[in-house]
C-alpha cells in the first residue's frame, strides 16, 4: 500500500503536546487519514506511539523531527519499536529546523544527508520517511533519499513546483493553516497571531519570497495579501477549497492546521470533513 493510500487525502496537523489519544480518535472518526505531530517531537517517539496505541487505523506522522535536537540512532530504534507494534502506520517527517533556534545549524543539506546516513545504517527504509524540503537543494535530497516531502506554510503553486521537482511517484504532503471565521478582520487577527513568529525566521520568509511575496509582504505582521494566501480563512467551504487547491496542484495529501490552536478545534475539523465528504475507512 502506498503512503497516499495510507494517509488518505486529508490529515490534521497539531503540536505534539496538543493532541492526545482521545482527540486522535475523534480525528479518526471524522475520516481524516493521519495525525501530523508538530513542534519537534523527540526521537523517542513516545507521543506518536501513544496515539497509535489509542486508535485503530489512522497514520501518525512526525511534522517534523528536528535533526539538531533528536538523536538519529534513538530515532531508528524508536521507529523499529513502533513498526513492530503498528506496522505501516508511522511515517517519519524529518527537518532541519530554523537557523534562529539552532545556534549550531550550518550546512543543513549536508547535515540532513549525514542524519539519513545513520538511519540507513540502522535499517530505517527511505520509503518510510519524508523531508521538510522548502528549498531546491533539500527537495533534491528528498527525491533521492526519502518518500517525498512535507512542506509547511506554502501555497498551492509551490505544491505544483514540488510535484514537478519530485516526479509523479513521490509523496507530496503540504500543511495548510486554516481559520474558521467568516469575519475577515477577526480571522486575520487570528492568522497574524499565528504567523508572527514565522515572519521572523529566514527559512520561511525566503520560501515566501520564492513564492512571489515581496519584502513588504513579509515585513512586520505581514500584508493582508500574504495572510490571506497562506492562512485560509472563512467558512468551511472556503477552507475546503484551500485544501482542494493543493490537491489539484499535485499534492497526494494535505494536513490542515486549525488556528487558534488553543481553541476547540473539533468544530472546524468537523465542518471541513463534511465539506470534503470525508468518511472513515472500514
Amino acid at each position: 500500500m502506498s503512503w497516499s493510500q495510507r494517509l488518505g487525502t486529508v490529515g490534521v496537523w497539531r503540536g505534539v503536546t496538543a493532541v492526545d489519544p482521545a482527540m486522535a480518535r475523534t480525528i479518526e472518526d471524522l475520516g481524516y487519514g493521519a495525525v501530523w505531530l508538530g513542534g519537534s517531537p523527540g526521537s523517542d517517539l513516545r507521543p506518536a506511539e501513544a496515539l497509535l496505541d489509542g486508535t485503530n487505523r489512522i497514520t501518525v506522522a512526525t511534522g517534523i523531527v528536528n535533526i539538531w535536537s533528536s538523536d538519529p540512532a534513538e530515532l531508528a530504534e524508536s521507529y523499529h519499536r513502533i513498526q513492530a507494534g503498528h506496522p505501516g502506520r508511522l511515517l517519519l517527517g524529518i527537518g532541519s529546523g530554523h537557523r534562529e533556534a539552532n545556534a549550531g545549524r550550518t550546512r543543513p543539506v549536508e547535515a540532513m544527508a549525514r542524519y539519513l546516513d545513520v538511519l540507513d545504517g540502522r535499517g530505517v527504509p527511505a520509503e518510510h520517511r519524508v523531508l521538510s524540503a522548502l528549498g531546491p537543494r533539500m527537495l533534491a535530497l528528498a527525491a533521492g533519499r526519502s518518500a517525498g516531502t512535507h512542506p509547511y506554510l506554502t501555497v498551492a503553486a509551490q505544491t505544483r513546483e514540488a510535484r514537478t521537482a519530485l516526479g509523479p511517484d513521490a509523496l507530496v504532503a503540504p500543511e495548510q493553516t486554516v481559520v474558521l471565521d467568516a469575519d475577515p478582520e477577526a480571522a486575520r487577527r487570528s492568522a497574524r497571531a499565528f504567523l508572527t513568529r514565522y515572519l521572523s525566521l529566514v527559512n520561511y520568509t525566503s520560501t515566501m519570497h520564492r513564492a512571489g511575496f515581496t519584502a513588504e509582504d513579509t515585513a512586520g505582521e505581514g500584508s493582508d495579501h500574504l495572510v490571506d494566501r497562506i492562512v485560509a480563512h472563512g467558512d468551511a467551504a472556503v477552507l475546503a477549497a484551500a485544501v482542494r487547491a493543493h490537491l489539484d496542484a499535485g499534492a497526494d495529501h494535505v494536513c490542515v492546521q486549525v488556528q487558534p490552536a488553543d481553541s476547540d478545534v473539533v468544530p472546524a475539523l468537523t465542518a471541513i470533513a463534511h465539506e470534503l465528504h470525508l468518511r472513515p475507512s472500514p
